[in-house]
């Protein structure tokens, strides 16, 4: 005998037939006139997350959403992560009611704005980063994946087939978009707990929402203390150290061979010899570590201890 209840599946499914937890996005895109407008969305998630030539997001959405009709048309948007107080829920509520204007609804928006980085530096015309975000994610829609280059801006009362399956229009009130990330951007204080290794305490408080659910209330959870809890104390293999290090930096790599030399490193301090075998390569030009670099930087490391 099942220990569960049966739901029916309806439209909507992820918040109507389940408590489903999601992110709380409020994404940025450009109007036909230049401006910046704000949606707020839940239903993005990575998509390419490696061995690709690019890292990538999903985005669902109504394709008639003022959201889904700029990327349409111009292909920028920014994924503003914002906090949990309950006043900036409530702002991204006031920006959620479908059919409202960009020109009804961002004159009463009480987000700042500010320029995208990458605007500044290439004079690209991007959508503006809210400045109170925790962090953002500034991307380009793929629309060259799965045939949708053709998709443009509607008057928002549907589309007709056929139809994309994965990316474009996927359906007649229904988006898809393959987001390419083209940079992400961070408030010092959380990218240098990423940089140095996080504590529970260096968790940014992000919400968690669970959508739209009686017909009266958004619903949304304010973060709590995180808790660790620790992987197994095990030998590590070379994959385990592998995966750590091709995470360490974009540009330094470490050769099998190297990685061997410090297996029994300590899970622990793992982290941090990895980040002292960047800072040497970097010192020292080195893009590729092999065993003759890592017995270098042992050597090192061991004259170091003995000094103290």
């Amino acid at each position: 005998m099942s220990s569960f209840e049966n739901l029916r599946i309806v439209d909507n499914f992820y918040q109507t037939s389940l408590y489903f937890p999601m992110p709380t996005v409020v994404i940025s895109t450009l109007c036909e006139d230049g401006s910046t407008t704000l949606g707020p969305y839940s239903l993005v998630q990575p998509y390419y997350v490696a061995g690709k030539d690019y890292y990538a997001m999903l985005l669902c959405c109504r394709n008639s959403s003022n959201t889904a009709q700029n990327i349409l048309r111009n292909g920028k948007c920014t994924l503003n992560f914002v906090d949990d107080k309950k006043s900036t829920f409530a702002e991204c509520v006031k920006l959620s009611w479908p059919g409202d204007k960009p020109e009804d609804k961002m004159p009463k928006c009480n987000f700042r704005l500010e320029t995208s980085q990458i605007e500044e530096e290439t004079g690209e015309k991007r959508p503006m980063v809210l400045t109170d975000a925790i962090q953002a994610i500034e991307c380009t829609w793929m629309r060259e994946l799965d045939g949708a280059e053709c998709d443009q801006p509607s008057d928002g009362s549907g589309y007709e087939p056929p139809y994309h399956d994965f990316n474009g229009i996927t359906s007649q009130h229904g988006a898809h978009f393959i987001l390419r990330i083209d940079r992400i951007l961070m408030k010092k204080k959380y990218s240098d707990a990423i940089i140095r290794g996080v504590k529970s305490s260096d968790f940014p408080p992000l919400p968690v929402d669970y959508g739209y659910r009686d017909s009266k209330n958004f619903w949304f959870h304010r973060k709590r203390r995180m808790l660790a809890e620790l992987l197994p104390m095990r030998a590590q293999s070379l994959e385990s150290v592998r995966y750590a290090a091709d995470r360490a930096d974009d540009v330094v790599k470490f050769t099998d061979e190297a990685l061997q030399m410090i297996v029994n490193v300590p899970r622990v301090f793992l982290p941090l010899v990895l980040k002292g075998c960047v800072e040497w390569a970097r010192e020292n030009n080195v893009t590729v570590i092999d065993a003759p670099e890592m017995k270098i930087i042992n050597d090192k490391r061991a004259k170091e201890k003995n000094k103290k």
